[in-house]
């Protein structure tokens, strides 16, 4: 297996320096990731950088938090594309699903699926914040409503990726669609790990070090 194309090499701190964020590209091009995921703002810069190399551009949508309008998830999305973002991973409005009401994480999810029509779309569901039933329906509605993954955390909350969660997000989105792990995991015995649990992309700030073991 091709580990180093299931990382989305990422920096997404709120102080990240322009020479980090080139840094971060310098290293995904040397290591042939699949992805740098970076804040929406450094997408042209990302795009710059890479030029030539098969390193896509992640972005993240309604982040960290995943509170803001439905609407306004679905611009941003559409503008990241425009500047050049290839993935998008948008944050659902937890409180929304801890209310119960499903119709609306699924119809926001929805309006950033059609902004976002041939671009991968993953749905980050704050694992670290919900029951066992509610991540079983956060993904169950991110399957409805047409995202390519579901996607275990921001790694902004409480915590990250654990094996026993990405097996239950497997088991719930069956084959047919992604599962990224993503918060905490940091060495080549974590991503193994979230491997045989089902994960097939792995968010993390250490993809060199993981790579190089």
């Amino acid at each position: 297996m091709e580990y180093n194309k299931l990382i989305d090499h990422t920096l997404l701190k709120p102080d990240a320096s322009i020479e980090a964020i080139k840094t971060l590209c310098s290293e995904a091009k040397q290591f042939d990731f699949m992805s740098v995921c970076v804040n929406p703002a450094f997408i042209s810069l990302c795009k710059k950088e890479l030029e030539g190399s098969n390193v896509k551009v992640c972005t993240v949508i309604g982040f960290p938090l995943g509170a803001s309008l439905p609407q306004v998830k679905a611009l941003e999305a559409r503008e990241a594309i425009f500047e050049g973002a290839d993935e998008i991973d948008m944050v659902i409005n937890i409180s929304m699903l801890k209310a119960g009401k499903d119709d609306y994480v699924k119809e926001e999810i929805e309006k950033v699926r059609r902004s976002t029509v041939g671009k991968v779309l993953k749905v980050i569901i704050e694992t670290c914040l919900l029951t066992d039933d509610e991540k079983v329906r956060a993904c169950k509605l991110a399957k409805e409503a047409g995202a390519d993954f579901v996607k275990t955390s921001t790694g902004f909350s409480t915590g990250g990726a654990t094996v026993s969660d990405v097996k239950l997000m497997r088991e719930t989105v069956g084959t047919e669609m992604g599962v990224k792990a993503s918060g905490g995991v940091r060495t080549h015995e974590d991503m193994l790990a979230m491997v045989e649990a089902g994960a097939n992309r792995i968010g993390t700030s250490a993809g060199p070090k993981i790579i190089n073991k």
